[in-house]
This record gives structure tokens, sequence and C-alpha cells, in this order.
């Protein structure tokens, strides 16, 4: 599978009890969401394998999940480190409006008139909002706010449209 066509959604960080359980770090929003997509794709350098999740729950700050096949500790530490992927088309459908994070990522971005401000690098949370880091001639931290900051986003074109001063 193409990294294209594949999500980073979380890492597997240690064992949980006996029985095989594991520690999982959760990129998802909320969290347990992470448990929502039962096939996954683990990686960890070279290696690289499909796994089949059979349970899984919060668990004070971590969610812990449990794989097919891995039934003890011993198991379960040979997972430790591993990323965890889920195939793009898991992901479900979105309103229209509505853009999932690694959608974004790379896309062009321009301004109202025309000037090229670089590649969305990343987004992130700020509370109120969310930002696109923009990388070009420089690094610029541009407001996510549909209709006032972007104008629009064309994900077939690759481009969104903000309405933002480039020196800014």
């Amino acid at each position: 599978m193409s990294t294209n066509e594949i999500i980073n959604v979380g890492k597997i960080t240690g064992v949980f009890g006996l029985k095989g359980w594991l520690k999982i770090f959760s990129h998802t929003q909320p969290r347990e969401n992470i448990l929502g997509y039962t096939q996954w794709f683990v990686k960890k350098g070279i290696k690289e394998q499909s796994v089949k999740v059979i349970g899984g729950q919060l668990q004070g700050k971590y969610v812990v999940a449990q794989l097919e096949g891995v039934s003890n500790r011993d198991e379960a530490e040979n997972f430790m480190g591993w990323d965890i992927y889920i195939a793009h088309e898991q992901l479900p459908p979105l309103a229209k409006g509505q853009y999932y994070w690694t959608d974004l990522v790379g896309l062009e971005v321009e301004n109202l008139e025309g000037y090229q401000l670089g590649k969305v690098e990343s987004l992130f949370e700020t509370g109120a909002n969310d930002i696109l880091l923009v990388k070009g001639d420089r690094e610029r931290a541009v407001p996510f706010l549909q209709g006032n900051t972007v104008k629009s986003v064309d994900l077939g074109a690759g481009k969104i449209i903000v309405d933002w001063d480039p020196d800014f």
C-alpha cells in the first residue's frame, strides 16, 4: 500500500496487562475513534503487516486495544513502537465543506491576488480555530476560517485560495 493511500492514526506505545492488550497513542479525535477502524496497517522501519482489532476501550488517558492472534504479554511486546495506519477509504465521508487534515497537507496556497504563498506543511489547533502552516518563501500561519480567510478549497486542483496579505 503506498503512503498516499494510508493515514497515520496512532502508535503502539506499550503493553497493558498480561493477555496481550496494547497501549495506543491515538491521533484521532476523540482518541477512542481509532477503535472504530478494525483493520490496521502497522509499520516499524521496513517491517509492516495488516492486523485486525478485536477489542478495545479507553483506559485512563490511554486507549487499549487487542489484536487478533496476540494473546499474551510477550506477543504484545513485539508490537511496541509500531506506527498505526488505516486506508484512506476507511474514513467516513464528510459533508460538503468539511475536510480531513490529511487531505489539505501538500495543497498549494495562493491569495486572492494570485500570489503563491506556498504549500500546506501541516495544521494545528489553537482552541479558537485551526491554523494552516504554509511554507513557501517563508513560513506563514493562516487561520483556517472558511468563508473568511479561506475562500475556497479545491482538492482536485490541489489548491486553497485565501484572503491573506503575503507580508503578514
